[in-house]
């Protein structure tokens, strides 16, 4: 349990906690360590705290961080464990399956980036990188200052084999 009105700081006991894991192989070498997202659900924490707590773990030697991918077990140059599908992919793959059953219809707006880190959790960055696999794919087009809607449906991709 945290201590919240001890004398030594939030990040500081998150910050021990998961080194602890990682010295005792609970978390091994290469595995993702939670992501902010996860530490600030877990621990009841804002942003910047869970952020403090992956840069320590970097200061400590312990872990690494990889921009747009994550904070690793370990330092630069080990292996990464098999990732999983990115939290984009899966967040824009929700969108386009919403598309494709007409939830969403041509021409009317997706949820915006403010919406999409609500429902599911996850940093700005997150967001737009979802919004931008959408469009890269053709599912959406985005209009500067007014949104991004989605494409008519002859600009949208194939649908997946069965």
């Amino acid at each position: 349990m945290l201590d919240r009105d001890g004398p030594i700081p939030l990040y500081r006991q998150i910050t021990e906690r998961l080194r602890e894991r990682i010295l005792s192989g609970a978390l091994k070498p290469g595995e993702p360590v939670p992501s902010e997202a996860e530490l600030q659900a877990e621990y009841q924490i804002a942003r910047t705290t869970a952020r403090r707590v992956a840069r320590e773990l970097r200061e400590q030697g312990v872990a690494y961080t990889i921009q747009g991918e994550g904070t690793f077990v370990g330092e630069p140059g080990i292996p990464r464990a098999p990732r999983k599908t990115p939290l984009y992919q899966k967040i824009a793959e929700e969108i386009a399956a919403r598309i494709r059953r007409g939830e969403i219809a041509p021409n009317r707006p997706i949820p915006s980036e403010k919406a999409l880190m609500k429902e599911y959790g996850v940093a700005k960055v997150t967001a737009r990188q979802a919004v931008a696999h959408l469009r890269e794919q053709g599912w959406a087009f985005t209009v500067p200052y007014r949104g991004t809607y989605v494409s008519a449906k002859d600009r949208w991709p194939p649908s997946p084999p069965r």
